[in-house]
């Protein structure tokens, strides 16, 4: 939690950001992802001043439980000094003890942001998935959070002015604005109309746009013509040195070529949905089908 302190930008995490939204497919599977189809509405997670703090704070959490298909798991909330934003005890259940910084006490519209990362924390625990090392296993629990409908709560968190700063999460702003863009891309929502921030709402833009570069990347048909050339280039480099044992790729380019030793060559290259890497024969016009997400791709290889 970044209180009054600097706050990171950019996309310093992106490459473990992407591995999570990797991960979730393989653990979850296409058909579970896309239970997730709706996002948490901002009308049942709002909390006011006028709230009582104890009560509303459960209601907020019974709602995010209720996203998040977790029907026998129990938050029981409190209060008290500390470092972080909130904290979890995850144990067997059914019953979960959630700690929240007592700012909240007189920040109360950012509560919901903590709650979802927190009970994230119980979901993953509950299908076992993690990542190894408390910062990736954090950076997992963001992405997991905003891909699955509840980080925009997270980025909405995120107030910064000339005097003072807030955001929540291990995630950049910009980070937040990518995973919910792809998530927005795949579900065709629009959260933008979502955030009560406005430096939230710039990040998300940005973050956007990131995750529009995704879908233009060659080998796809939608890259621009800038990509399409500097792919021939790389392709007919890959060509001609096809007897190389290792694969050809070029600096800072998001394919790489693999010969497949007396067979055609092939080039790989993430999937703009799950991420994963996908291997398709260098032959010109195809159509590719991930067998993770099952994205049917248009590629011209």
């Amino acid at each position: 939690m970044a209180n009054g302190g600097p706050v990171e930008h950019g996309y310093p995490h992106l490459d473990t950001v992407r591995d999570a939204v990797t991960a979730l497919y393989r653990r979850l599977s296409h058909d579970t992802v896309h239970r997730f189809a709706t996002s948490v509405a901002p009308v049942d997670v709002a909390f006011c001043d006028t709230d009582d703090l104890h009560l509303g704070a459960q209601r907020v959490a019974r709602e995010l439980v209720r996203h998040f298909r977790l029907p026998d798991a129990r938050m029981i909330v409190g209060f008290r000094e500390m470092e972080h934003a909130a904290n979890v005890e995850l144990t067997a259940g059914p019953e979960y003890f959630i700690e929240l910084n007592d700012r909240f006490r007189t920040h109360r519209r950012d509560i919901g942001a903590a709650l979802a990362h927190e009970i994230m924390h119980v979901f993953l625990h509950r299908v076992d998935l993690a990542f190894p090392g408390t910062r990736d296993n954090e950076i997992l629990t963001d992405t997991a959070t905003t891909y699955l409908g509840a980080g925009w709560l997270l980025l909405d968190a995120y107030r910064e002015d000339a005097s003072s700063s807030q955001k929540l999460g291990y995630l950049t702003p910009e980070e937040f604005g990518y995973v919910l863009a792809k998530r927005a891309l795949l579900f065709g929502e629009d959260p933008s109309t979502w955030f009560t921030s406005a430096q939230a709402y710039t990040a998300y833009v940005k973050g956007r746009e990131r995750a529009w570069l995704d879908e233009r990347q060659p080998p796809l048909t939608a890259a621009g013509w800038a990509g399409r050339r500097r792919y021939a280039r790389d392709r007919r480099h890959a060509q001609e040195a096809a007897a190389a044992p290792a694969s050809v790729a070029a600096a800072r380019a998001p394919y790489a070529f693999v010969p497949e030793g007396p067979g055609p060559l092939r080039v790989t290259f993430a999937c703009p949905t799950c991420l994963q890497r996908i291997r398709v024969p260098v032959r010109g016009r195809v159509r590719a089908r991930c067998g993770l997400c099952r994205t049917v791709l248009e590629c011209d290889t």
